[in-house]
């Protein structure tokens, strides 16, 4: 809800157990008051009528409180809009107006400087702030935007902070860092036209807090291209995060008499129940306003690449969906290599037509023995990319990214098509919306295996605009085929965890976590992602062993299932060489994981010990029951895994235990802790936990 003063000039958002505030100053100066515990207006009021700041000698008396810096003027912090009009530069806006939106749950407020309309938009999900801007150019005859980000963020006067973020590379992605804020700025960010491996747009502060005490700040972006997130610590210990599209400030869009630019949401969230209390809040977010159908539970799936790479038959498909529906598997994907003439990654890529030795009548006949055997039927695409050797490139060179009288550089063999120009995107509709509608397909897995590095576009203007344009015209793609096609799901792929942010999972049902499925690296990616993103959306596989696509490390189908069911669970080995007791114990796994789908993919998570070489276990709560996921990665000296101390229940009740689906450890007194019996190395146990 929003609270609105009577002078209209201080305003307040409210959530269940949070608040956000700010002011607007005679002189037009837009104040941040207040984030945190949930306040009333009149506190706010309050807060606004205090002395003025300290006043300092080569300072700015905004820097720091203002709501969303503009550069011009008495201001020294990094600006989060900073536009150029002909011959000037900078803003010196003054205020127009306000209302409310979407239900009064939303604020806007309306700013002008001599025909450049910025609005600042709020919005409040539950506990969680969503902020944006607009920026319309109301009669110049060109406006161009050098930054324009989402939103700053002012956190509250405090000593040791703490910075969280997610950082990592391909087969490493999402690994949770924390390190004291120093003096100056932390900048991390992407400038690779994707989201990118090597850090999420998320980032969290605290001082004091512990996994589930304290008070956290956390912010996360909603942008699937080149972006930046700089968390400041200025002269005066104050804090503020600011973040948006694009790497850099060498200009954004060009905006012509009439045109408006959007930025992507930028969210945050105050929590008082530590980082666990932090994730609870954005998945709760993510699942009732960001996911499409998270009501849904994702299904079993199997996918066929490391079983077969390129090596792609219709036969030895149908071979592999036949023992896929024996074991339970409820989605059949076709990876990589059906289409064109894509025998290996160097040819076929923007011919997405069957290819016709493999699939001499099309998809239809494979996808109607995957329906046969009663489960839904997926493929592989990645439209956004083309090889040289293809149709496509040999008719429409001119269609990828490149720099005149440049060398098209080419990684995985492949380039970059340039998604800004319409032609691109009329081609891509077209071929898509065709192959979704010559076959049953319920299913795509949609890949983006490079990054940008030749951002060109001759012949255009302004060719910097393509950085934006490209991620617009990807959203709007998704869009379209949604809801042409509202049977198929989508799931986002980057070579694994490249694409994972907020505007990529509001139009997908969930995303490929990461290229490395080795069951024992996986905790460690599993935990960083959840520190952000739910279950529901995190898909995880169960391999081959040894896994062959990374560290030939040997492990238990126990232990492989056990960490992949702590998320959406799939199945990617080949099965046509799993043993009749691999695929009967397999059966029992998949068995157990759609009992406790619902609880893991929809309930809350607490992270009861996080990897770090001996035991680590989650635990997913959902109404009066409970499931426990629990991994010994090593043991030393004999010494029994320790207890478990559970969370999330009722610590008075009692509760049925059963582990694994078969031993019952019988009523288990919550304040008493939780043992396994789990011994040895790279083993895994799943506890089911009923109110009695």
């Amino acid at each position: 809800m929003v609270d609105i003063a009577e002078n209209g000039r201080t305003w307040l958002l409210s959530g269940p157990a949070s608040s956000y505030a700010v002011h607007l100053t005679e002189a037009d100066e837009l104040l941040h008051l207040h984030w945190g515990p949930r306040i009333t207006l009149a506190d706010a009021e309050a807060l606004a009528a205090g002395p003025p700041p300290v006043q300092r000698p080569f300072e700015s008396p905004l820097d720091g409180r203002e709501e969303y810096p503009v550069e011009g003027g008495h201001r020294f912090v990094r600006p989060a809009l900073s536009v150029r009009t002909g011959e000037r530069r900078g803003t010196e806006w003054r205020f127009v107006s306000y209302d409310t939106a979407d239900g009064a749950h939303g604020l806007r407020l309306r700013f002008d400087d001599d025909g450049v309309a910025i609005t600042l938009h709020y919005r409040m999900r539950g506990d969680v702030v969503e902020r944006w801007v607009t920026v319309a150019n109301g009669g110049h005859a060109r406006v161009e935007l050098l930054r324009a980000d989402a939103a700053t963020w002012s956190l509250p006067d405090r000593e040791g902070w703490r910075l969280s973020q997610l950082h990592g590379r391909w087969a490493a992605e999402s690994r949770l860092t924390t390190a004291p804020l120093t003096y100056g700025e932390k900048v991390i960010g992407s400038r690779r036209g994707h989201t990118g491996h090597q850090h999420l747009p998320w980032v969290a502060l605290a001082t004091d807090a512990t996994e589930e005490h304290g008070e956290v700040y956390g912010c996360a972006l909603g942008w699937s291209g080149s972006w930046r997130i700089a968390v400041a610590q200025l002269p005066d210990a104050r804090v503020q995060i600011t973040g948006g599209a694009g790497h850099d400030d060498s200009g954004l869009l060009l905006l012509a008499p009439g045109e408006t630019y959007t930025t992507p949401v930028f969210a945050g969230l105050w929590s008082d129940g530590g980082f666990g209390g932090a994730s609870r809040t954005w998945h709760a977010y993510q699942r009732a306003y960001v996911v499409p159908d998270a009501e849904r539970d994702r299904p079993v799936l199997f996918n066929s690449w490391e079983a077969t790479y390129f090596d792609i038959s219709e036969e030895r498909q149908a071979a592999l969906a036949r023992r896929a529906a024996g074991i339970g598997v409820e989605l059949f994907v076709v990876d990589d290599g059906w289409f064109g003439a894509r025998t290996s990654d160097r040819a076929g890529l923007g011919d997405w037509t069957p290819n016709p030795d493999r699939f001499p009548h099309g998809l239809r006949p494979l996808a109607d023995q995957v329906h046969g055997l009663g489960m839904r039927f997926g493929i592989w695409v990645e439209p956004e990319m083309v090889n040289p050797d293809s149709d496509l490139y040999r008719a429409h060179p001119d269609w990828v990214q490149h720099q005149p009288g440049r060398k098209r550089t080419e990684m995985r063999n492949q380039l970059v098509l340039n998604l800004a120009r319409e032609d691109v995107r009329e081609y891509l509709w077209e071929q898509l919306d065709t192959l979704l509608s010559s076959a049953p397909i319920d299913y795509v897995k949609w890949d983006f295996n490079r990054c940008f590095t030749d951002a060109g576009w001759p012949g255009e203007p302004y060719p910097q605009r393509l950085w934006v344009d490209h991620v617009r015209a990807l959203y709007a793609l998704l869009d379209r085929l949604r809801a042409a096609h509202p049977q198929v799901a989508f799931e986002s792929c980057s070579g694994g965890g490249g694409r994972i942010d907020l505007g990529m999972m509001s139009r997908t049902d969930q995303v490929w976590t990461s290229d490395n499925t080795d069951p024992l690296d996986r905790l460690a990616v599993q935990h960083g992602f959840s520190q952000v993103h739910p279950a529901r959306v995190m898909a995880a596989w169960v391999t081959d062993s040894p896994n062959s696509q990374l560290n030939g490390r040997i492990s238990t189908l126990r232990f492989r299932f056990v960490s992949a069911m702590a998320g959406v669970l799939g199945i990617g080995g080949d099965l046509t060489r799993w043993t009749d007791e691999e695929l009967s114990e397999a059966r029992r796994w998949v068995e157990l994981y759609k009992e406790i789908r619902p609880v893991v993919q929809r309930g809350e998570l607490y992270r009861l010990r996080p990897p770090a070489g001996g035991l680590s276990a989650v635990q997913y709560v959902r109404g009066e029951e409970a499931v426990v996921l629990a991994w010994l990665e090593a043991q030393r000296y004999g010494e029994p895994a320790p207890a478990l101390r559970l969370r999330g229940l009722d610590p008075t009740a009692s509760y049925e235990c059963r582990e694994t689906g078969e031993v019952h450890c019988g009523a288990v007194l919550l304040h008493h802790g939780l043992r396994t019996e789990l011994k040895g190395y790279l083993d895994a146990t799943v506890l089911r936990l009923r109110r009695i």
